[in-house]
């Protein structure tokens, strides 16, 4: 576990990057990660993390054909909106756990 600086505020994650608490989830500190990694979130990537926040907080195993079936984009704009490895990198964003279908 370790501890980073987004927007101000300090976050755990895990050694994988991906959060540990979900509650400290923020809009802006979502955009910093991405920042990072070189991507630009827009209004359409923040729709596909809302759902799987949503998706995460009811408990529900999540999968890219999971989210393709949205409604919100289908599996070829989820690989535009997040590219290698759009699961990985939207949960990452989303401040959800590392679903366990990710490699």
């Amino acid at each position: 576990m370790s501890e980073k600086t987004f927007a101000g505020k300090i976050v755990n994650l895990t050694d994988e990057g991906y959060f540990v608490d979900s509650s400290q989830w923020s809009r802006e500190i979502a955009m910093e990660m991405a920042k990072e990694d070189g991507l630009e979130l827009t209004e359409k990537h923040f729709e596909v993390l809302e759902y799987l926040r949503k998706e995460a907080a009811s408990g529900a195993a999540l999968s890219i054909r999971k989210v393709g079936k949205s409604g919100i984009v289908d599996i070829k704009e989820l690989y535009k909106l997040f590219p290698g490895g759009p699961l990985k990198f939207s949960s990452k964003y989303a401040g959800i756990a590392k679903p366990t279908s990710c490699v």
